[in-house]
Order: structure tokens, then sequence, then C-alpha cells
């Protein structure tokens, strides 16, 4: 698994506060042990905060600003939860317009938990199989999306491969498939 990624760029988007830290870290470690370089890009560039759930944790920082990048930059982009994170995310502009691109560009993307909020919000659910926390469910249904209660979803029926997951204690098999489709 040392090569899967080859030195891929991978955008992990996430707000400058509320991000569940094990969402955030779990990956980006999964991403590195595959060779990839994961990139943190948040709505600003600074610190961002973590939690675990509602306890602030550690503190990231972000190097790129959602204004500033775009999909062509990356080979895939990472939405980790946290219920503050994505709600955060879906009220900026720039971070929609920037996940929305990797549909447009057809480049895979991994979300959990929570995370798929920025998806509706970036309207690019619409026919697509996904999951998410049980509290994001009815947000996917009403944005068109088919949600199904599963550890992982794997969904290329639309522009890219879509992998979802509901929670940290899918994060094994959901770190599994996002490393295969990036790798794609």
């Amino acid at each position: 698994m040392a090569t899967e990624l080859n030195g891929k760029k991978i955008a992990f988007l996430v707000a400058p506060e509320g991000v569940e830290q094990v969402e955030l870290t779990e990956p980006w470690k999964a991403v590195e042990q595959a060779g990839g370089t994961p990139e943190l890009v948040s709505t600003e560039v600074g610190k961002v905060q973590a939690f675990n759930h509602l306890t602030p944790a550690d503190t990231f920082e972000a190097e790129k600003s959602a204004d500033d990048v775009s999909a062509t930059d990356y080979a895939g982009l990472v939405l980790p939860g946290g219920v503050a994170n994505p709600d955060i995310l879906r009220m900026n502009a720039a971070a929609v317009a920037f996940t929305k691109s990797f549909f447009e560009a057809g480049k895979p993307v991994a979300v959990i938990c929570h995370g798929p909020w920025t998806l509706v919000e970036a309207d690019v659910v619409r026919g697509r199989m996904v999951t998410s926390w049980p509290s994001v469910k009815t947000d996917l249904i009403n944005a068109g999306a088919n949600w199904v209660d599963e550890e992982v979803v794997v969904c290329s029926g639309g522009p890219n491969t879509l992998v979802s997951s509901r929670k940290p204690d899918d994060l094994p098999a959901f770190c599994d498939k996002m490393i295969d489709a990036l790798a794609g």
C-alpha cells in the first residue's frame, strides 16, 4: 500500500473550527501511508481547531484557502465530518465551489459522518448512493440522494467516484475504499 498514490496530492477540506479530529487524522495517515501528499485546505489560511465530539482537541495549520485552490491542483478530495465543520463549510461559497469542482472534473471525493452537508449545498448528490451520520439522512434524501445505512458506500454512478461512511467506527473500511478510489 505504500506507493498506491504515487505522490498524488489530496485536498482535505475543513472549516477553521469543528472538524472531528479522528475523521481528519485517520484518513490523512492513510493517504500518507499510501504514498500520497495530503494538504489541509480551509475557508481561510491559519489555525484549524479540531474536536473530539464536542471537546476541543488538537489544532492543525491550513496552508491554503478554498479561494486560492481548484480541483486541478489535486487528485481527489476528502471531507471529514464533525457537526460544526460541514455546517460552516456549506455557508462558504468558495468551499462549496471547490467541492463541486471535483465532481465537475470527475475526480474522486471521500466524505464521512456529517460531511455530506457540504455535498448537499454543492448540489452533487442527486441520483448518487451515499451514507452518512443518521441525522443527515433526510437532507441527503431531500437533495435527491439514495441514502443507505452501510459502513462504507462506493458510488461510481455519476461523474466521479464518491466514497461515503457513517461515523468514526467506520474509518478502517472508509480509509481502505478511499485509497482505492484515490488511486483509481
